[in-house]
């Protein structure tokens, strides 16, 4: 009975350890850094890093673009205000009063050929 017990521990003992080396050699497989999950994790991480330098680039440059655009708005406002007082300002003067050109010689001016002139 003694022996019997010694074989069938032999033969768990092999079953077991060549469990194992199946084991061993799937794990290997699998975190291959070609071919397997650790490949596509490298791949990944690898991604996440130019996404993440993307990412900088283009908040960079959104803020960039940002503070332009308010610099502009602020100019945009003060040239609305000046043109806002000037035009209140032409409030001031007299609606009858004609424009000088107009009083003296007319509207527009007019051209006329001479008879004796030559080309």
């Amino acid at each position: 009975m003694e022996f019997i017990a010694d074989i069938l521990l032999a033969a768990g003992a092999l079953g077991a350890g060549f469990y194992c080396f199946v084991l061993s050699r799937r794990l290997s497989r699998f975190t291959d850094l070609e071919n397997g999950v650790g490949g596509a994790v490298a791949l990944l991480s690898a991604q996440v890093d130019d996404l993440t330098r993307t990412l900088d680039a283009a908040q960079t440059t959104a803020g960039e673009s940002s503070n332009k655009l308010e610099s502009l708005s602020k100019r945009a406002e003060e040239s609305a205000k000046r043109l806002e007082l000037m035009l209140a300002s032409m409030h001031d003067l007299p609606a009858d009063e004609a424009p000088a050109k107009q009083a003296v010689g007319g509207g527009e001016p007019m051209f006329f050929r001479h008879p004796g002139a030559s080309r």
